[in-house]
Formats: structure tokens, sequence, C-alpha cells
């Protein structure tokens, strides 16, 4: 019998070493005599164990790493095939902390099933929330999202079900869903992971967007910066052309769905819907002033469902299991799980999908294992290059959207990054600023002179000239841009620059300039 070796073809495993690994076992396969394949996975979301190596055995699958092409030789001298003991041996990748504590709803395959078989999608419950879906009404479909308290994964937290409901009562002659993959946030990879190691559910999720919506063309808008997730969701979305899931009659029922693939141009901004669905119709990616709403006048003007993807890849498992099912997870308003990625100064960086609820404490220290340079936990930058740091007093905090504001914070795409105490937060509020004001689409004047003035302030404070002045002005620059910027690049830009000055005034003592711009 064929014996199965599963190596990661995942964009994080080949940056650590995958694509050597994968040359290195075909070669022993093949020098050997052996009768065996190799199959490119997904991650698992362990990054701090890639490449991890997992070979189909009568016991279960068994894993080894972090293994390197130097490893091979000695892993099959062990009876790789066969789950042999060697010093990389992790056993039954299922059993690691790290994974046996998550609850994986929307990452249930990754890692698991080859990302480009639709044969070994629907062994592992692919499809089942779309066959569902065909045989439902329009409005049933959308009562069911509604139902799960499912809310935007993308930064927002907006119920999906209203977006959805806007956009099926809208008149229009063509309706869109327009899939946001532009996941340009620090410390952000579910997204990737998602396209990389399990497309079909991202198409799957869509398409029922599509069928309760009455769109009938999707368009997936990926970064630049992914290719390796561009390759696969193109020849994914071909192979569910070929097997009926897309075109004029989805799964032989009278719904036409189809996707298109279209890659970014590396704007930060264009991760804003509005500036997306510009760059979307080839104009230069800046920001839409609200009202009209996309979700009445969206792409080409028409009605448009604009989701992130955890978001509508997270659809398929509340229409097979139902919209109680999903909902019995988490606290309060923010229902379901959420894939937290866990980066930065961390000893176990990667993906942790779990019900909304943990701490904040928890996930950094328990979860993620504390620093990797050993030293003290000093911040906590939730959300991206846009989100407050939290110092250790706010540990406690539980990871719901509503916590996270009332601590004038947010969850953002749930990108967590780790600083330990050699961190200088001015440098960082400082980074804020001009992050923003390289950025900018220089639209709205609070943004793109606001964040500039910014840096000049906060530069000024640094140099010790009139410090208790210039943080005010700071924080009043602050203000302007967060009620007076017309998107969340301006708007959120104060939260990592006031949380910074808030929670760490020790580190806003006057230095030489040169340092704090370094």
């Amino acid at each position: 019998m064929t014996t199965t070796i599963y190596i990661p073809g995942d964009s994080g495993a080949l940056a650590l070493g995958a694509e050597k690994v994968a040359k290195a076992v075909a070669a022993e396969i093949e020098a050997r005599g052996l009768d065996a394949k190799i199959v490119r996975n997904g991650s698992r979301g362990l990054y701090w164990l890639e490449p991890m190596v997992e070979v189909a055995t009568e016991a279960g699958r068994i894993a080894y790493g972090p293994v390197k092409a130097k490893d091979v030789a000695s892993l099959f001298d062990a009876d790789l095939l066969a789950g042999g003991a060697h010093h990389l041996s992790l056993g039954d990748p299922e059993a690691i902390p790290f994974l046996a504590r998550q609850t994986r709803l929307t990452f249930a395959r990754c890692g698991i099933t080859d990302p480009l078989s639709l044969e070994d999608y629907r062994a592992h419950g692919g499809l089942a929330g779309l066959t569902r879906a065909v045989a439902m009404t329009p409005a049933s479909i959308v009562k069911t999202v509604t139902d799960s308290g499912l809310r935007g994964r993308g930064g927002a937290g907006f119920p999906t079900g209203i977006k959805w409901n806007t956009v099926l009562n809208a008149t229009a002659d063509r309706k869109y869903i327009v899939c946001n993959a532009d996941e340009g946030d620090s410390a952000t990879f579910a997204d990737r992971m998602v396209m990389e190691g399990d497309p079909f559910v991202l198409i799957e999720g869509m398409t029922i967007a599509g069928i309760a919506t009455g769109a009938t063309k999707g368009f997936v808008y990926i970064r630049s910066e992914y290719p390796h997730a561009i390759r696969v969701m193109e020849k994914a979305v071909e192979l569910a052309r070929r097997a009926g899931i897309l075109g004029t009659t989805v799964l032989g029922s009278p719904n036409a769905f189809d996707i298109e693939i279209r890659s970014g141009a590396g704007a930060y901004v264009c991760g804003e819907e509005t500036s997306l669905l510009n760059s979307l119709e080839g104009k230069r990616g800046v920001v839409r002033a609200k009202p009209p709403l996309p979700a009445i006048q969206g792409l080409f003007g028409r009605p448009t469902v604009i989701n992130n993807v955890i978001s509508l890849a997270s659809v398929p498992i509340v229409l097979d299991k139902g919209a109680e099912h999903y909902r019995d997870f988490g606290m309060g308003r923010s229902r379901g799980t959420i894939p937290i990625q866990i980066a930065g100064n961390v000893k176990h960086g990667g993906l942790f999908e779990a019900a909304f609820g943990m701490s904040l404490g928890e996930i950094v220290d328990v979860i993620g294992g504390g620093t990797a340079s050993g030293r003290p936990v000093k911040a906590v930058q939730v959300g991206g290059p846009l989100g407050a740091y939290f110092p250790r007093a706010l540990f406690d905090t539980p990871f719901d959207y509503e916590a996270f504001a009332a601590k004038d914070g947010l969850i953002g795409h749930a990108g967590i990054t780790v600083f330990d105490d050699t961190a200088d937060m001015l440098k960082q509020a400082r980074f804020a600023m001009e992050f923003c004001a390289i950025e900018s689409c220089g639209k709205c004047t609070p943004c793109r002179i606001g964040s500039t003035r910014g840096v000049e302030t906060l530069d000024k404070v640094a140099a010790g000239i009139d410090a208790d002045r210039n943080l005010a002005l700071v924080t009043d620059l602050c203000n302007t841009m967060k009620f007076g910027s017309l998107c969340a690049l301006g708007g959120f830009t104060p939260y990592p620059v006031m949380s910074a000055i808030n929670h760490f005034p020790d580190d806003f003592a006057p230095r030489a300039v040169a340092e704090a711009a370094e």
C-alpha cells in the first residue's frame, strides 16, 4: 500500500525550507525504491515547528519537526514510513498541546487535506453547507447566517447577516460578492493560510453568499505579496468550475455563480473596502465617502457584499451545522470562533483558533509561551499596525470585540504582536504615525497631514523640545484623525499612539531625535 507523506506547501513553511525538504524526501523515496507519495498540504499553523512533516501510518498520522533537508536521510533510516522514533518526532499532531487546546471550525481541514483535491475536501465535510444552501431560499440562508451571530472577521466586526440582507433586498440588474483578501496587517496570516491550505472552503462560502443575495459574480482581491495564494486560488477556481461547483448551474441547481481572482498592487489602504472597489474597477485606490454604502452602490455601482476571507470561510460550517451550533461558541455579542494569529517576540508563533472569551494573558503566556527572548512581556499590540498596545495590567481582558473596545482597543483581524521589555514605545508611536503617512491614500486632510505632523511632533518630544506641550498637541492630532478621517487608516492610527502614551509614559522622556527615528 502506498504511504502518504505530507509536506506543507504553505508560504510560511516554504520560507522555512519546506521546498528543500520535499525535494530531499522525493530523492530518498526514489533512491530507496519505496512505495510512497508526497502530498503538499497546508500548514496546521504551528510555525515554530515548520517544516512539519507528517506520515500517514496504520496507527494514524505521525508528525516530525522542524525538519531540515539534512534531517531527511536519518528520518528514513529511522523507518519514517512506519512512524519510527526519531529525535524530531512529535507523535500525533492532534495531541500537540497548541493544537489540542484549539476549537477548529473554520480551519478544520487546514494542514490535513490536499488543498487542491475536491475528493479530499468532500471526504472531510466539504460542500455540505453549499448542498444545504441550494435547497434553501435566499432569505432562509440570510436568516441562518444572521442567527449564527457571525460578524466580520476583517476588523470592523459588523454583523455578516445584516450586510447580506441589505444586498438581498436591493434591486439591481446585477450584484456582486467581493472577498477582501488584501491581508496587509502585521502579524496576520489567517487569510493566506485558508487560501493556500483550504481554498475550496472560501469558494464554497462565496458561492453560498451569492445564492443568498442574488449575486452571480464574485471577485477575490488578493494582495500581490501573496503569489502562492494567488496561484492556489486560481487552480481551485478552475477545478470548481470543472466540477460544477461554479458556473451556470451550481451543484446542478438553477443558481449561477462564478469567481475571478484579482491581484492588488501593494497599497495597504486597499484593504479598506471602498479603496478596494476602486482598485477592482481599475481606478486609483483611494477611499470613497460613504454613503452610499457598498451594499447599496458598490462595485461598478451595483449592490455588493464585501466580506473578509475568514468571514466567508466560516459560512459553510454555519450552513452545515446550523446557526445554533456556531452561536454556542463565544461570549456576549462575539459568537463563534476567531483565528488568533500570534507573532512578534514570542516562543510559539502561529495560528490558534478558539472561541471568543480567552483572556489576552492566557493567549500570550500560556498559548504563546511568553517571549522568544526569555525576557518579560512589556506590551502586546492587538489588531495589526492600527491596534492599541496593551500592558500586562490589561492582560485580563477577554478576547471579545466589546471588551477590547471598552479598554480603548480593537481586535481587528486578530493579529497579536508581542514585545519584550526592551521595546521603546515612543519609537512604536512614531512608527504608527509614519506608517499612516506613508500608506495614506491622500484623500482626506486629517490622515494625510495629521500623520505627517504627528511624526514631526513626536520627534520634538524625543528631542526634549517642550515635551508636555507637544504631547498635548499629539493628543489633539489624534482626536482630529480619529473623528475626521474618511477611513480606518487615519481613524485608527490614534489607537497605537495614544495607548503607548497612556500606558507607557516613562518611554516618552526626552532622548535624541536620531534615536527615536531609527
